[in-house]
């Protein structure tokens, strides 16, 4: 399934923010657009780990154009990154 992700611009001084709008909390970094994304999968895979083990229901993705209304004009820009959500725990 795919998982919209907000992503901050880095620098050669900073790196790229990772966000997902749909999993309270998960977020991570990386020095290259290419490693954040690399991040961006194993946290979301950490955070649905941690989800199931807790009994915590897995939040079902939101549409590509709800969360680019996040990201317009605030320095963010939008991907989407396939995540494997087990079928139990899911709303």
């Amino acid at each position: 399934m795919q998982y919209p992700v907000l992503i901050e611009d880095g620098s050669e001084t900073t790196a790229f923010g990772v966000v997902f709008p749909d999993l309270p909390g998960c977020f991570s970094a990386g020095d290259t657009l290419g490693s954040a994304l690399l991040a961006a999968r194993e946290a979301a895979a950490a955070w649905i780990e941690a989800a199931v083990e807790a009994g915590t229901a897995i939040p079902a993705p939101s549409g590509p154009g709800d969360v680019r209304n996040l990201a317009d004009g605030k320095g963010w820009t939008l991907h989407l990154i396939d995540l494997d959500r087990p079928d139990d725990g899911v709303r």
